[in-house]
């Protein structure tokens, strides 16, 4: 099997519900994901729209998930670090959390779930955005997995 991640409930290249967008809850669902590969000590996660009007927008950080999860539960807090030491950063819309898809009335845009598997922690604070986490990342990837979903307004 090869490291995987899904939005659970929601079918990949599926519409996310309206609970997890700006027009409703705005809340991160679920996620799981499979087959870690070896040497995993932590995981970092990027949810972006690669839609959206300016260019690639940033809509969640986090880092420093603990190398033994296998997922995050739906509804994490806005918080900047929890006891486990995750980490969340600074999104595109200027706050640490979750923020769901608000794209502009048209066209749907796609949503994209990027996980990576680390070698190691990373010494990086909460609230950096998505460029400083990129830079932290660098060279301690071991892979990568990607989960796709769609929203229309």
């Amino acid at each position: 099997m090869a490291f995987a991640v899904k939005a659970v409930g929601i079918a990949a290249g599926g519409k996310i519900p309206r609970e997890f967008t700006c027009e409703g809850a705005d809340r991160s669902p679920s996620l799981r994901w499979t087959d870690a590969p070896s040497g995993t000590r932590s995981f970092a996660l990027i949810l972006d729209d690669p839609d959206a009007p300016g260019g690639t927008w940033t809509h969640w950080l986090m880092w420093n998930i603990p190398g033994s999860a296998t997922g995050l539960p739906a509804d994490v807090a806005k918080a900047a670090e929890f006891r486990d030491g995750t980490r969340q950063g600074s999104s595109d819309f200027k706050r640490i959390g979750y923020g769901g898809p608000c794209p502009p009335p048209g066209r749907a845009h796609r949503y994209f779930v990027h996980l990576y598997a680390l070698d190691r922690k990373l010494d990086l604070k909460s609230g950096a955005g998505r460029a400083e986490l990129e830079r932290a990342m660098k060279g301690h990837v071991i892979q990568q997995a990607e989960w796709m979903g769609r929203y229309q307004r």
